[in-house]
């Protein structure tokens, strides 16, 4: 059964214009009946609640892209294709998680300091990981233009 861009959207609660989006990006496929009328597969709603579901997770679209190239475009994706995906997002999920908690631990060092040290900032440079290309502030490509920088 074939499906319009319409029922689509109203079905998934995607607005019509982001399924335009995701069918110019490839996440999504339609054809053209013999009136030249967009229509999808009724797989395509598996395949958008999978979308949202990514992006809820924090995925980006390249990243959900990549994921779904693997999976044939008019075919509902199967519990098995499912739980290859929650697999691998949860592995990425988790190492966002570490990443943040990270970002949470060395949040406090910078208040009330207000350095931003290129040099030993646990956020702006972690782990010094500036210094392999050149040592200090000098990783600024150009300074910005201000007040301050002109009366100077």
């Amino acid at each position: 059964m074939s499906l319009s861009i319409g029922v689509v959207a109203k079905r998934s609660n995607v607005a019509v214009s982001a399924l335009h989006f995701y069918e110019r990006k490839g996440l999504i496929s339609s054809y053209r009946n013999a009136g030249n009328q967009r229509r999808f597969d009724r797989s395509v709603l598996r395949r958008l609640a999978i979308i949202k579901a990514a992006q809820q997770i924090g995925m980006s679209l390249q990243e959900i892209t990549d994921a779904l190239a693997h999976l044939p475009k008019n075919v509902a994706p199967s519990q098995a294709d499912w739980q290859q995906l929650a697999s691998t997002w949860q592995n990425q999920l988790q190492d966002k998680i570490a990443r943040l908690k990270h970002l949470e631990r060395n949040l406090g060092s910078c208040i009330g300091c207000g350095c931003l040290s290129l040099e030993k900032c646990a956020l702006y440079n972690p782990d010094d990981a500036f210094n392999k290309y050149r040592p200090g502030e000098s990783v600024l490509s150009e300074p910005k233009l201000t007040i301050s920088n002109v009366i100077k």
